[in-house]
């Protein structure tokens, strides 16, 4: 049977109608090294024969509940409750995807609102978004929310945020012309990013935890930006951390952007991922995205409604603060689920757990000969030095059954004084057991 709607014939009248000759004249733009590479594949196999390939392709892969697991870098292995899962699927809250007819997306519109509220509170902030689609793209769209406001085109990025963070800003960023300024690689988390504010600069982004761990002080930068007219964007990979760790708001920070993955939602191989957004009052029409409200009927009953909707699904494209501000609603509804259950007792104690395992870790790699632990003060993810480089110590731990964490010069490839560090994260899930296998592998290894 085959799924193919269109004839030749529709294709070629297709084509002639946005003047173009073939199919390739639509991605001339494209470098012909990325295009049709070659895939070891067969053409075609019947359906239970692909089944059968996948699965052996799939099962080559190694969960991240197979066995000891210290990997993070920007995503987390955390326990999610099965009760979760039981609440998402309930149809009260899983109406429509896009909720343009209130009168009939009441369940969804009351979590979107309920979501607002949690993620303004986790973050210090007095406002928050919808949801976006991850972390990454929120901060780019934070980037392009302090252009708007500030009327500048220079945007500083901290040494130590997130490679994959910072590349998508950097695209944004230049797409409409502005500069973006990268730091050097900071490892211990003692630049000097005040310094490199000048008259031009419309933001500055740091990390908070960093890429490399390190907790920071947000206070004395987030000073040193409002002398200078520039916003603080504040990025947040591990929204966990907020369980034991002062909000950016708090410190100041003007816009805080984060990855809600940790809370409520699986790593999953790679996603759904959920975006977090929030600003101050005073930037909200800025803002990018949808923001729900609460408002009363004609009847005087309790309602809720999208009270702003500042993206192109809604408005003229050029009028549009956003156009990548994708609403991860189950994501959101599955955060929303989890922190709800948890309440602000439980995140405290699960954040708490994530430390102490962290703390555990940390000191039992420090025993290991020849390891050195670079990060002095973090939450549940920190760096190490290795006597080899960490590319193939994590190979070497893998082949024995743990994984171990993320290589330094996996997210940066070009620097070479990362190539001997590895990323560890430790969150609840971490048992003794896994420590001391982890310990034993490395020394092994080594």
């Amino acid at each position: 049977m085959r799924y193919l709607p269109l004839s030749d014939a529709d294709r070629r009248q297709m084509l002639s109608v946005i003047g173009v000759k073939s199919i390739d004249d639509l991605y001339s733009d494209v470098p012909k090294a990325a295009l049709n590479p070659k895939i070891d594949l067969p053409a075609h196999k019947g359906e239970l024969e692909v089944e059968r390939m996948l699965g052996a392709m799939a099962a080559k892969n190694r969960a991240a509940g197979a066995g000891p697991f210290f990997v993070g870098a920007g995503a987390y292995k955390h326990h999610v409750p099965a009760s979760v899962d039981h609440i998402i699927q309930r149809s009260e809250f899983l109406t429509s995807y896009t909720p343009y007819q209130p009168e009939i997306a009441q369940g969804t519109l009351q979590y979107l609102f309920e979501f607002q509220t949690q993620v303004a509170a986790l973050l210090g902030m007095e406002v928050a978004n919808a949801s976006m689609y991850d972390g990454s793209t929120a901060c780019a769209e934070a980037a392009l929310m302090a252009r708007r406001i500030t009327k500048r085109g220079k945007v500083i990025l901290s040494g130590a945020l997130h490679p994959h963070y910072a590349a998508v800003a950097r695209t944004n960023i230049e797409l409409v012309g502005d500069k973006a300024h990268f730091m050097p690689v900071d490892i211990e988390g003692t630049e000097d990013l005040a310094r490199a504010i000048d008259a031009d600069t419309s933001c500055v982004i740091v990390q908070n935890p960093d890429a490399f761990g390190n907790l920071r002080d947000l206070a004395p930068l987030a000073s040193a930006c409002r002398e200078k007219g520039a916003l603080l964007i504040a990025v947040v990979t591990e929204v966990m951390s907020l369980g034991g760790v002062k909000s950016p708001g708090e410190m100041g920070a003007d816009i805080v952007v984060g990855e809600g993955q940790s809370i409520g939602n699986g790593l999953n191989f790679g996603g759904p991922y959920v975006g977090l957004f929030a600003t101050r009052e005073k930037y909200l029409r800025q803002m990018p995205g949808r923001l729900c409200g609460l408002t009363t009927d004609a009847d005087g009953k309790r309602g809720f409604v999208l009270t702003l909707s500042t993206r192109e699904q809604h408005i003229r494209r050029d009028k549009a603060t956003s156009n990548i501000c994708t609403n991860s609603g189950l994501c959101a509804l599955a955060f929303t689920a989890h922190m709800t259950l948890m309440g602000e007792a439980g995140l405290r104690r699960v954040a708490m757990l994530n430390h102490e395992a962290a703390c555990k870790t940390a000191d039992a790699l420090a025993r290991v000969k020849g390891v050195s632990v670079l990060t002095k003060s973090f939450f549940n993810e920190f760096t190490i030095r290795l006597p080899k480089n960490a590319n193939d110590v994590v190979e070497a731990l893998a082949a024995k059954g743990v994984l171990g964490g993320v290589p330094g010069e996996r997210l940066w490839p070009f620097d070479k004084e990362t190539h001997n560090l590895l990323i560890v994260a430790a969150t609840e899930c971490v048992s003794d057991a896994d420590i001391e296998a982890l310990s034993k592998a490395l020394k092994e290894s080594l």
